[in-house]
């Protein structure tokens, strides 16, 4: 079982300090390289589906959260209110009412949708001290987060296409899912009080799951308060569940927000929204991976993809070359020569880079290198395009293989 919060630290990842505060972790460069990569491959991943995505601020009107509902349904998990210019202003729990505010920013046609809106942006929850931890429960949140605002009768394929993005993106990052919820209301007054849309929503996404052929299992009390939805859950290495990824239908903010598109015959009429989710929060989704691969990242996503070993301090040159070339590529490569030890001290230390790029007189003489792969396969000396080749192929295929020539 691996423990994220010693890993990351270890491996120089994050890390807190009492001084900036509980829950407020920063980032490390190696951690902000994973982060980046992620974020990177997320906003590829969406603009390939069609969606396009916004910026839009961390701070709202009080007033929009009211409409929203978040403030008489979630204000427990938000920050207090700030007094700014005679109004008071809170910082966001969620991005929805964002969306939502930009999708009415001007009159859309039938012809727009479905209309896909992306954003990795931050939000702010204030969770209690005491559950607390790592990257899992943070008060600031970094979060992959989209909305989808199409007719009724596009509601189907977009959810559909929604759970499939989900199921490439955890196969590129080497992630198991546990199982998937169906997210039902259950008692009290957390919910917005509107059985028929929430009759329509869940027989909607029931539909989805059904013809998906996906198993489920349906869950009351873990819906949103506007909505159900689809929860995509994953489980630590103690065997705790969490959500990682999110497909919800939303009739209720809608409504709220007076949203509405020119019909093919005129006429006004009414969006359906429908929130997704690919990897939830960055934070939650770097911790899962982590303790999923303890610490062993798909080469694509390690922060160290390439360690270059040179064998003596002549190869030391030579080294240097090959990491320029890396570079070039794009590939991110360090360099550890013999003012670190050991060949084999360094190459234990290396034990979570996927790829350790050996180099001694005779490598560099023929411009090769002896590569050793972090399952502990080596491969004979073979020319440096070459290696440079296949590993830059793999990586950006997304794969989690580290050899396409497993004979070799």
């Amino acid at each position: 079982m691996h423990d994220h919060r010693r890993l990351g630290r270890e491996m120089g990842l994050f890390d807190t300090d009492p001084l900036i505060g509980a829950g407020l972790p920063y980032w490390l460069p190696d951690g902000a390289t994973v982060r980046h990569t992620l974020e990177e491959y997320i906003r590829a991943t969406e603009r390939r589906a069609g969606y396009q995505h916004v910026y839009s601020p961390v701070l709202g009107k009080r007033e929009l959260y009211e409409i929203s509902g978040h403030w008489a349904h979630y204000s427990d998990d938000m920050f207090p209110p700030m007094d700014l210019g005679g109004e008071q202003v809170v910082l966001r729990p969620s991005l929805c009412p964002h969306h939502a505010v930009i999708f009415r920013s001007r009159s859309r046609s039938y012809r727009e949708l479905p209309l896909r809106m992306a954003e990795l942006g931050g939000m702010y929850r204030s969770e209690l001290s005491g559950v607390l931890g790592g990257l899992t429960r943070v008060r600031a949140i970094q979060l992959n987060d989209a909305h989808v605002f199409c007719t009724l009768g596009q509601v189907a394929e977009e959810a559909q296409a929604a759970l499939e993005m989900i199921r490439r993106s955890y196969a590129a990052l080497g992630i198991t899912s546990t199982r998937y919820r169906l997210s039902l209301p259950g008692a009290g007054g957390k919910y917005v009080a509107a059985p028929e849309k929430w009759q329509r929503s869940t027989a909607l996404l029931t539909d989805v799951l059904d013809r998906s052929g996906l198993p489920y299992e349906a869950a009351g009390g873990e819906a949103a308060f506007y909505g159900p939805k689809i929860d995509v859950q994953v489980t630590d290495g103690a065997g705790r569940e969490s959500t990682l990824s999110t497909v919800q239908v939303d009739f209720h903010q809608p409504e709220q927000f007076d949203l509405h598109y020119i019909g093919a015959d005129g006429a006004r009429h009414r969006p359906v929204m429908i929130h997704r989710s690919i990897i939830g929060s960055v934070e939650r989704a770097v911790a899962h991976l982590i303790e999923q691969h303890g610490g062993a990242f798909p080469a694509w996503l390690a922060p160290i993809q390439l360690a270059v070993l040179p064998v003596s301090d002549t190869e030391l040159a030579d080294a240097a070359a090959l990491a320029r070339r890396c570079a070039d590529l794009g590939l991110r490569a360090q360099v550890a020569g013999p003012d670190r030890g050991s060949l084999g001290a360094r190459v234990r230390r290396a034990r979570l880079i996927p790829y350790q790029a050996v180099i001694g007189a005779r490598e560099a003489a023929d411009g090769h290198v002896a590569l050793r792969l972090r399952d502990g396969r080596r491969l004979a000396p073979r020319p440096v395009s070459d290696v440079l080749t296949r590993i830059s192929a793999l990586i950006e295929a997304h794969s989690t293989d580290l050899w396409a020539d497993t004979a070799s």
